[in-house]
Order: structure tokens, then C-alpha cells, then sequence
């Protein structure tokens, strides 16, 4: 059976594992921690992989089954395989925005969307705990935890924004049951780097990647760069060198991998996005858009051109990127 061994530091490797093999196999002993059957985490505390380069075995994921994604991002098949999607495009998956109240996870339960974004933060108060909230706010009327029952039954993805680090760890603790089932996507998001006119502070990637190296290889992580735009200024796009600082960062990484970028700064920027996502099969662009920003349906077009439309998803109103498939805004 193949597995993904993960160890602390995030890397990983395909291994062939035997039940109760002999010393002499690739595993030197048996499974010595017992099965936890209906849970991703099947298997770990081996001794040594022998030939592994990896020496102790701190986990193993199975790569693929019957319910799961397997390795990379499987978010197109899983719509597909639902009956909500048809096709390869990734402009044809639908958004529910800031979904960071009862009133808003009702709505968004109940639409075509077929993903959820909403933001996570630690609760400015006693208890501390996740709840779903965007700063300056500092509480919600649903903590993550109740937030996460909401949505399990229903055939949705979800995408969880998180803007400071303290949120991640007591956040991933209550995501463990949801990935162990592997019902639906999964994508965990952080602008870990300064991008284009970005003033907010960055969470640090070195941190966020730690805090999240133990997530199965069928999440996805969302890392982005923090931005700015200004209406009737010269915005720079997406430099060699951010694109360049992002790509080392991930090429290793044991997940699938999306980068958020900015529909306004991709004018700019599209010999060094386009240079990015052909470096890994793992990595994907998602198109979001601020409020009051502007950008031409043609820079946008541009870049499904010359990538596969398999690897752009746009995070954008259904009334764009109708116009962008060439559909009625109703189709979508």
C-alpha cells in the first residue's frame, strides 16, 4: 500500500508500506502504534525507514482511496465527481465571500457556491478561542468550531483565511476530524510574504509552514503575498524576485499549493506568474479582487491563454467570470 511519509519539518517522500514486514524490508519493524481506523493518520512512530533519508517516520498519510484526493489539489475532481461541475475549468468553481456569520454560513449553505471563504481569528476575550471574524472585529456570533459542524454535512469547499499566527495552531486541532474524513476541500490561507505596495505586516512564512506541516497532503495551502492598489497611480505588478522568494519557499512542500494574486496587478505581472506556475504540477493561481479596485477582462483572459484553465481559479463575481468562460451569468 503507498503512503506519504511526512516528517516535522514538512518533508515527504512515497514509500511502500507492508504490514508486519521482515527486519529486512523497507520498514525495519511493524507498525507499533495501532491503526486509527476512519482517521487519515493511520500509521506512525516507526523506527527507521531504512534507504529513506528520511531516518524516523513522525507520519504517514495514504496516498489516494476511494473517498480521498490524493496528493495535490483535488478540488476540480471533487466538484466533478459531486455532479456540481463539468469540465476542467477552474473559473467555473463559484465563491462565497467573508462567510463570518450564522446569517452568512445559512446563506452560503444554501447557494451555488461551491466555495466558502471566511476569515479565522482568536476571540478578543475570554474564552479564547477561533472564531469567524475579520479585523478591526475582534469576535462573531459562531466560534470556527461551530462554524465547522455548519458545514460538514454539505458538498462544499472551504477556504479558511487566517490573519495572525496565534489562530492557526487551536484552529488546525479542530480541523483534524474534517480532514481525517476528506468530505470535501480543504484550502488553508496566509499572506506570508510582502508583495506589490503592501503595507500590512505579513505572517511569517517560516512559522505559518511549521504550524501547518503536519496537514495531510490533500489540503491546500493558499499563500499570497500582502498587496496594495491605488486608483490613478503606476501599481507595480508581481517582481521577479517576489515570485522567485515564493517559488523556494514551496517547491518542497509536500501540498498542493495556490497563490492568491491581485486581478488588478496582473497586467504587470504575467511573465512571472506564468514563470511560477509552470515550475510545480502542485501549483495553481487564484484570482481574488478588492472592492474598489480595477482590471481589464482581457489581462485576465491573457493569462487563460497561455496556462491551463485547469490552474486558474477566479475568486471574482459570477457576472465576470461568466464573461470570461463566454457563458450566461446565469449558467453559473
Amino acid at each position: 500500500m503507498l503512503f506519504v511519509l511526512q516528517t516535522s519539518r514538512g518533508r515527504s517522500s512515497t514509500v511502500s508500506l507492508q504490514i508486519g514486514c521482515p527486519e529486512n524490508s523497507a520498514v525495519s519493524r511493524a507498525v507499533s502504534v495501532g491503526l486509527h481506523f476512519g482517521s487519515v493518520r493511520l500509521c506512525s512512530g516507526f523506527s527507521s525507514l531504512k534507504g529513506s533519508g528520511f531516518g524516523a517516520a513522525e507520519r504517514l498519510w495514504p496516498l489516494g482511496g476511494a473517498r480521498g484526493f490524493g496528493m495535490g489539489d483535488g478540488t476540480l475532481e471533487f466538484f466533478r465527481s459531486a455532479g456540481a461541475l463539468t469540465g476542467k475549468d477552474a473559473c467555473a468553481v463559484s465563491w462565497a465571500h467573508a462567510v463570518n456569520s450564522r446569517r452568512e454560513l445559512a446563506r452560503a449553505l444554501t447557494d451555488h457556491s461551491h466555495m466558502l471563504e471566511a476569515d479565522v481569528i482568536l476571540r478578543g476575550r475570554d474564552p479564547k478561542e477561533p472564531v469567524m471574524a475579520h479585523p478591526p472585529d475582534t469576535d462573531s456570533d459562531i466560534t470556527l468550531s461551530e462554524w465547522l459542524h455548519g458545514v460538514r454535512e454539505h458538498r462544499k469547499g472551504i477556504k479558511l483565511d487566517f490573519k495572525s499566527l496565534e489562530a492557526v495552531a487551536p484552529s488546525l486541532v479542530l480541523l483534524e476530524p474534517v480532514l481525517s474524513e476528506k468530505k470535501f476541500p480543504v484550502w488553508i490561507n496566509a499572506d506570508i510574504l510582502t508583495g506589490p505596495g503592501g503595507r500590512a505586516t505579513p505572517l511569517k512564512a517560516e512559522s505559518f509552514l511549521s504550524a501547518t506541516a503536519d496537514l495531510p497532503p490533500h489540503a491546500v495551502l493558499s499563500l499570497g503575498w500582502t498587496t496594495g492598489w491605488t486608483a490613478g497611480a503606476e501599481n507595480p505588478g508581481y517582481s521577479w524576485d517576489m515570485v522567485q522568494e515564493m517559488e523556494q519557499i514551496c517547491r518542497d512542500l509536500p501540498h498542493a499549493v495556490t497563490f492568491p494574486v491581485r486581478a488588478a496587478l496582473l497586467a504587470q505581472s504575467l511573465p512571472q506568474l506564468c514563470w511560477l506556475l509552470q515550475r510545480s504540477d502542485r501549483f495553481s493561481l487564484t484570482v481574488w479582487t478588492s472592492t474598489e479596485d480595477q482590471f481589464s477582462l482581457q489581462d485576465l483572459r491573457s493569462y487563460r491563454s497561455r496556462l491551463d484553465v485547469g490552474k486558474i481559479y477566479f475568486d471574482l463575481l459570477d457576472s465576470v467570470r461568466a464573461e470570461l468562460r463566454g457563458t450566461s451569468a446565469e449558467s453559473e
